[in-house]
């Protein structure tokens, strides 16, 4: 066996290892917030959590409601405003600009994903807050709103960059048939294209919507941290994130809020674990797609 073999053997059992490490770390945090879970619900019913109207933890009220109410307020105000306009940026890199354009383009939204979320945090907090106050009168910008908008900036550069991936990857035939058919390019645009590499942007929305339902500093800074089951958009809400990165500093060791925390996050990470899984089919699906 020569030394190409050889590195080449070592190589690949390196990379297995490497992959199997990673399966057993997620295995174990998985664990770990398992059993800390479990141990919440020796106080507080399983129908009492996740159907509890209240979240009041000095009065040990600890309803999941809100908190799910308040993440997906947020979730809904973001994906509303990041889903069309990914779409409609990823199709206008792909189909429409100039090479220089496109490049322009691409550092943009590499900007964009590498801001800190404790700036946008500071943005929406000094100014969006303001203008959402002024804007629609209301006692208090910190809202579900101004938290959706700051998520949405963060959503797209995820969006966009696998919408673009996924539309760029078709096979040219399915374009240069529709043109030939007597289609116009945006008749190809909107009937063939997007259907087309429909399993690709979904799964690049799937991936941002796992980053918003994810992301703690910047709703903790902006939502008001109310855990309010009623209201619209329109009011401070919080979510589930916000939750355990306000309370977890504070709360005693090993008391129920404690354990409550844990389940707070497998909810959280039942959320995110779904989400990756849909988002994976989506990816595996443009693949074939793609291959065909």
């Amino acid at each position: 066996m020569n030394l190409r073999k050889i590195t080449d053997k070592c190589m690949k059992y390196c990379i297995f290892l490497i992959g199997g490490f990673n399966v057993v770390i997620v295995f174990l945090i998985f664990l770990f917030i398992l059993t800390n879970s479990v141990k919440a619900f020796e106080s507080v019913p399983l129908s009492k959590f996740f159907f509890g109207r209240d979240w009041i933890s000095l009065s040990e009220k600890y309803g999941l409601l809100p908190l799910l109410s308040g993440s997906f307020r947020v979730t809904f105000v973001a994906l509303f405003i990041s889903v069309p306009i990914s779409i409609m940026s990823a199709v206008y890199m792909s189909e429409y600009a100039s090479k220089k354009t496109r490049d322009i383009f691409k550092l943009l939204i590499e900007t964009m994903s590498a801001l800190p979320s404790v700036v946008l945090g500071y943005i929406g907090l000094y100014v969006l807050s303001t203008l959402v106050k002024n804007i629609f009168n209301l006692n208090t910008g910190l809202t579900a709103l101004t938290g959706g908008i700051l998520l949405s900036f963060m959503a797209i550069p995820t969006m966009v960059s696998i919408s673009d991936d996924a539309i760029r990857a078709l096979d040219p035939s399915y374009k240069e048939a529709s043109l030939a058919m007597g289609a116009n390019k945006l008749e190809t645009i909107v009937k063939i294209i997007l259907p087309a590499a429909f399993p690709g942007i979904f799964a690049g929305i799937m991936l941002g919507f796992g980053r918003i339902i994810g992301e703690t500093i910047t709703v903790l800074m902006v939502t008001g941290n109310a855990p309010i089951l009623g209201g619209g958009i329109l009011s401070p809400v919080r979510t589930l994130t916000a939750t355990i990165a306000a309370e977890m500093g504070e709360v005693v060791n090993g008391s129920t809020h404690y354990y409550i925390l844990f389940a707070v996050g497998l909810v959280l990470f039942g959320i995110s674990f779904v989400t990756n899984t849909i988002a994976d089919y989506f990816i595996n699906k443009s693949r074939k797609i793609m291959r065909k």
